[in-house]
């Protein structure tokens, strides 16, 4: 198999699994806090650090919030197992700054979960590691829509960067922000965030510290998280108070 297609294979395989594979960099960051450099530091304003990371993996959500919020049904969603889905182009609103939005809100999020631990190495290695695993799901999306939409995709990617943002360029979304899209495709990702902190958090208090209490603040954390997540799944799949026409 030649390397394109080998690429393009190995990308569409990792995107179908996207939303739970990244989720395993929970794990060297909870090894991390076993190592020299981190038993070293003086964690008395572990919180507040702790809550430093939170906003970072917030506005990465946030990036994604603005993208999902104006993108037409068939696109920037959550699908997995149907493969690439992609009914129009779009090229306004965050896609107008960059081709990849959704993957630069996912990277902020896992930056500040890899913050978590203070240590500069593992930020690096999270980010070689992440962009190894989305160079190709990236790749396989791009021959997608350069086969469905030929000139019209190649006139797009040639004045938008891929992954770092172009900050001139804005066009305004075709589409009206829409908060209910945004709460019944986005609240995994809301969870996730939360779950993660609080995995962390226990594991540093309980593994590192020996300390069994809960931490109220980040105990709080995860509940108000879960709550949110119960809410949102239930009025997804039990109502249509969350579907919007054309999204």
């Amino acid at each position: 198999m030649a390397l394109r297609e080998e690429l393009e294979r190995t990308g569409n395989w990792l995107f179908r699994w996207r939303s739970y594979l990244p989720l395993v960099l929970v794990l060297p960051t909870m090894a991390a806090m076993h190592h020299p450099d981190f038993l070293r530091q003086d964690r008395s304003g572990y919180d507040v650090w702790a809550l430093v990371c939170l906003a970072v993996s917030m506005v990465g959500l946030g990036i994604r919030v603005v993208t999902v919020g104006h993108a037409p049904r068939g696109t920037s969603g959550r699908n997995t197992h149907e493969g690439q889905i992609a009914e129009v182009l779009n090229t306004t609103g965050m896609y107008s700054l960059v081709r990849h939005p959704l993957y630069l809100g996912n990277y902020i999020i896992w930056l500040g979960i890899s913050m978590f631990c203070g240590l500069w190495w593992l930020v690096v290695i999270f980010a070689l590691g992440f962009w190894i695993y989305y160079e190709r799901i990236m790749f396989a999306e791009e021959e997608f829509l350069r086969r469905k939409f030929g000139e019209a995709y190649l006139r797009w990617a040639d004045v938008t960067p891929a992954f770092l943002p172009r900050l001139s360029g804005w066009r305004r979304p075709e589409l009206p922000f829409s908060l209910r899209t945004v709460l019944r495709r986005e609240y995994p990702g809301l969870f996730a965030i939360c779950a993660s902190f609080f995995a962390l958090e226990a594991y540093h208090r309980v593994a590192i510290r020996g300390d069994w209490r809960p931490n109220p603040l980040w105990t709080g954390i995860f509940l108000a998280g879960l709550a949110v997540f119960i809410l949102l799944r239930t009025l997804k799949r039990k109502t249509a108070i969350l579907a919007v026409e054309g999204r």
